[in-house]
């Protein structure tokens, strides 16, 4: 097999109380919409006390009970919003889950530099900026460079890199995951970012990890890392 580089399409705390009230009546549990209405009833309970039995000649400062009540108004309504957006985080992991399973047999694309070398063939999708020259190096999964090469390439993406799994020397590697490193540099010799994309089948999905992570040919990858879905 000759190693090519060709274009292909791809398919695609605590509350304040009046004045000489106990603070240890006071406590505020966050995570409780109970508590907090426990908690409210009674201050309510205390304040109409207080005020039943203050000194007529030196009142209660009104002021202060506004400004409770508006701190146990902010609470509730805090409470109540960490309540409905842990609804749509619930709902959200849901839809992952669900978008997830369906992936399950279907050959999809990802970022990533990682193949497997299968019957003596591994492919990787290069996305190369500009015409010039690229130098691939692959690699073996004990990280020992098993080959590397120069090609004359086009700009374009998707461009399929087919190795056949033979080294410099001729030695047919053996099937397994190779990683490969490539880059390139333009006519004029600057350097060019060159991305590589992997594919293979969905084999299984890990629904106890958030988000939810898809196995492909023996790694693992998040929703997000797939590009397309080929068939």
């Amino acid at each position: 097999m000759t190693d090519a580089v060709t274009a292909s399409p791809v398919v695609s705390g605590t509350t304040p109380l009046p004045a000489g009230s106990s603070n240890s009546s006071s406590s505020l549990s966050s995570s409780s919409g109970a508590t907090l209405a426990g908690n409210f009833q009674t201050f309510l309970t205390l304040l109409t006390t207080q005020l039943q039995n203050q000194n007529p000649l030196d009142p209660l400062d009104t002021n202060q009970f506004t400004q409770q009540l508006v701190q146990f108004a902010s609470v509730e309504q805090q409470l109540k919003t960490n309540d409905e957006l842990s609804s749509l985080v619930s709902l959200q992991q849901t839809t992952q889950a669900t978008q997830a399973l369906g992936f399950v047999g279907k050959t999809a694309v990802v970022n990533g530099n990682t193949a497997s070398l299968t019957n003596s063939q591994a492919t990787w999708n290069l996305n190369i900026p500009a015409n010039g020259n690229l130098t691939v190096t692959i690699a073996n999964a004990n990280g020992q460079n098993v080959y590397t090469n120069n090609f004359s390439v086009t700009a374009g993406n998707n461009q399929p890199f087919v190795w056949n799994g033979k080294g410099n020397d001729g030695t047919q590697w053996q099937d397994g995951q190779y990683t490969m490193t490539a880059t390139a540099t333009d006519s004029s010799g600057n350097s060019q970012a060159v991305t590589t994309e992997v594919q293979g089948v969905v084999s299984s999905v890990d629904l106890t990890q958030t988000p939810p992570l898809l196995s492909i040919d023996g790694q693992s990858f998040t929703i997000n890392q797939i590009q397309r879905i080929v068939n």
